[in-house]
């Protein structure tokens, strides 16, 4: 793909559109980058490259600009139905997302993993599994580096590990990965997308340009994900924890197996895994389909998984403050990651004290309530979708409203007995009160850091 001359508009000025506008300007592309933000809120990043040529704009793009341009690449973040993308559509411009953009200059074999929940655990388990087997690997996409920023660094004989989102599927035409991987589908983005169906065929899209030679893989106990098996032309490899697979992964009593048709063999157990909770045993049995069909021994696999340790706001443990622990999941942004979560601590001796809300995505809570009643000693309630929340969920356990985080981690304290986990998994997005799940995560830590130190040398009144 030649850029040199084309007319680009890039639409969001975040990470993705950011790293975007600046690779099309360096290639001789005319580029305008836009926002709806004022220039005001944009990034510094973003407003540096007006000094690289690029046009920034702010608000909606004008007509007459539209009308020029040739090419629109489209941040995840931006829903492709936006007014201004269907209107260049129309006007015959090539409208693309930033991850095929990049998928079109990049150097190696691409291991794509997409999936309501375990995206970022598996993602990075992967990229350490093929590291210590000495290949040349570099991770990215949805999260860390922009898929478009590792293209100077990639290598014909390197792998790429690329986190994918629903929206990012959205806008692929070409995207091939070698290793495919569907995670599981459950409801989330549903202020997005109109039905569930809608939000699965995104996802289903990673597969679209796999060839027989490459490889898909699936969680076989997830009932959308698995129906997908018979249509696929890649080489399915499915994984389960529910039932023993005639081919596949599964996990057999605290196993973990893999079957072919030439036999079986152990690749770990459970017990030596540092990521706690079913989801991991899920997240662990898909990276390493995705490790042995990258071709690395199944040895030096159970040596990373043996090493690898929660990624940050993933079931982070922060600290034990007189007794309570405080965990840090602010990556669960949905309710199903909420469920995974409250299931993590399900053996626990000790109670769960939830912090629950921010901004809600249309998905029901109701789910929740059962290991809610059995579980949670109380439920701190925070941000937009906190009256929501109370009004269908309100009767599972005792429940009081938090005014910010500071105040929800003080409240999840004084309602927490020794032995109890106060467990932030709000089942929202972080956008009415934070910058990004990061910046919740970051800001819990922060509080709880502060309230171990005020606390020091008092003990836990119960």
């Amino acid at each position: 793909m030649d850029v040199k001359g084309r007319k680009a508009l890039v639409i969001g000025a975040a990470r993705s559109g950011t790293a975007s506008a600046r690779f099309l300007a360096q290639r001789g592309a005319t580029v305008a980058l836009n926002d709806r933000k004022p220039l005001s809120e944009w990034p510094q990043v973003a407003l540096d490259l007006k000094t690289e040529g690029v046009g920034l704009i702010e608000g909606e793009p004008p007509s007459w600009l539209l009308d020029q341009i040739d090419l629109v690449v489209v941040s995840p973040g931006v829903p492709t139905k936006a007014i201004p993308i269907r209107y260049a559509d129309r006007r015959g411009a090539e409208v693309i997302g930033e991850i095929e953009l990049a998928s079109r200059f990049l150097r190696g074999r691409i291991v794509a993993i997409t999936g309501t929940n375990g995206k970022t655990t598996t993602t990075s388990l992967i990229g350490e599994m093929l590291k210590d087997a000495g290949l040349h690997v570099q991770v990215g996409g949805n999260i860390g580096n922009a898929l478009i920023s590792m293209i100077d660094s990639s290598r014909d004989d390197g792998w790429n590990v690329v986190e994918v989102s629903s929206f990012q599927l959205e806008t692929i035409v070409d995207f091939h990965p070698t290793v495919a991987a569907v995670l599981n589908v459950t409801p989330n983005h549903m202020d997005r997308y109109e039905t569930l169906m809608d939000y699965a065929a995104a996802k289903h899209n990673v597969f679209r340009n796999q060839t027989p030679g490459d490889v898909a893989i699936l969680n076989g106990d997830d009932e959308i994900v698995s129906s997908w098996a018979s249509g696929l032309r890649a080489h399915v490899v499915e994984f389960s924890v529910q039932r023993e697979l005639d081919e596949g992964l599964f996990l057999r009593n605290r196993d973990l197996i893999s079957r072919t048709k030439d036999g079986e063999r152990v690749l770990m157990t459970r017990d030596e895994m540092n990521l706690r909770g079913m989801h991991n045993v899920e997240n662990v049995l898909a990276a390493f389909a995705a490790g042995l069909a990258c071709g690395a021994a199944p040895d030096s696999l159970r040596e990373t998984v043996r090493r690898f340790r929660p990624v940050e706001h993933r079931l982070e443990e922060v600290a034990e403050v007189k007794g309570v622990r405080f965990i840090n999941d602010s990556k669960a942004t949905s309710v199903d990651a909420t469920t995974k979560a409250l299931e993590a601590f399900a053996d626990e001796q000790g109670k769960v004290v939830l912090i629950l809300g921010g901004r809600g995505k249309q998905a029901p809570y109701f789910p929740l309530t059962n290991l809610i009643k059995s579980s949670v000693r109380k439920l701190i309630l925070i941000g937009e979708d906190a009256k929501t929340i109370e009004a269908e969920i309100g009767d599972a356990a005792p429940y009081e409203h938090a005014s910010d985080m500071h105040d929800a981690v003080a409240k999840s304290f004084a309602a927490a007995e020794p032995g109890d986990v106060v467990l932030l998994a709000p089942a929202c997005a972080s956008f009415d009160m934070f910058e990004s799940f990061e910046h919740r995560g970051r800001v819990f830590k922060e509080e709880v850091s502060s309230l171990k130190f005020q606390v020091s040398g008092s003990p836990k009144s119960t």
